[in-house]
């Protein structure tokens, strides 16, 4: 009871924070910073780790760099996703612009349907509210439902403005079935690493050993749906830029873990030209690969044989 009360409190609390306009809430973010960072130390270890691993040719001092960054950016968007409670639609369509979207929009317009690969990188978050303003058709972001239902429920309805339909991750089958002959994009963050019991395909991410979701490539590979990488670009605080790239219009006619190869390489790059913007304080090289995985290796011997 105590622990559900101060649940509702702390949602009252983000409600009041949301009221507050974008330049105060980067004030904000600014003290959070100090506090995070150099007070707290949150996750700093785990992200020095990460970063050490991932990126061998920097030396310590540009690594510390780029750590002070991504901390800075870490409080920015924590308040920018605060803000997600009562941002209007003008204000997501001037700090979120999408590029190039014309060949997705063209399928869209023909009544068919695309398949979205993004990942945790610049405000993942606004970017969910910017799809659903700027191409037609159902939107279905994929997520994974939080422990806490009191701000589940709350993330759902903050993410469900301007006609996105979350779906959990283990509800994406019944989705699709539901969708089908309709105008329809399906959202997925593919960097989240599986739980270690679905931890099924290997391959090397960032220098490292890392398992991959198989759940876009599945789904591509049996519906033949094109696949569109949205590219985010971080323009300056609080403003961003999507690049709607094609990754693979024709998912039916490619190799086994041929599309999971295509996008890990894509978001690798990403990460490498301004890797601030990538959530480095998530525990992604956790697990280790066992004896009955799939690894990039025995993939390509599977192939020359």
């Amino acid at each position: 009871m105590i622990k559900k009360g101060i649940s509702h409190l702390g949602i009252f609390f983000l409600g009041v924070l949301s009221l507050l306009p974008l330049p105060v809430l980067y004030t904000l973010a600014d003290i959070v910073y100090v506090l995070i960072y150099h007070v707290f130390g949150y996750r700093k270890k785990v992200v020095r780790e990460n970063l050490l691993n991932a990126l061998p040719e920097k030396t310590l001092p540009e690594i510390i760099e780029i750590e002070k960054r991504f901390f800075k950016y870490l409080a920015s968007l924590i308040f920018e996703i605060v803000k997600m409670n009562n941002i209007s639609r003008k204000e997501i369509e001037k700090r979120f612009v999408f590029k190039n979207k014309e060949l997705a929009l063209a399928y869209l317009n023909r009544g068919e349907s695309i398949l979205i690969c993004s990942a945790h990188y610049g405000n993942w978050e606004w970017g969910t509210l910017g799809i659903g303003l700027n191409f037609p058709g159902d939107h279905y972001p994929i997520y994974k439902p939080l422990s806490n239902p009191i701000f589940d429920h709350w993330f759902k309805k903050v993410r469900s403005r301007f006609g996105n339909k979350l779906i959990a991750m283990r509800q994406t089958m019944r989705a699709l079935a539901a969708s089908k002959g309709k105008s329809s994009m399906f959202s997925f963050g593919n960097d989240q690493a599986p739980s270690k019991d679905e931890s099924h395909y290997w391959t090397t991410f960032l220098r490292q050993q890392a398992s991959i979701q198989l759940g876009i490539e599945k789904i591509a590979k049996k519906t033949n749906q094109p696949i569109f990488y949205f590219e985010v670009k971080v323009l300056k605080r609080g403003y961003y830029e999507v690049d709607c790239v094609p990754l693979c219009l024709n998912p039916a006619e490619t190799e086994e873990f041929e599309i999971t190869e295509m996008h890990t390489r894509f978001l690798e790059e990403m990460i490498r030209k301004t890797p601030e913007y990538w959530l480095w304080s998530h525990r992604r090289w956790k697990y280790k690969p066992r004896a009955k995985s799939v690894t990039l290796t025995q993939m390509e011997h599977r192939q020359q044989a």
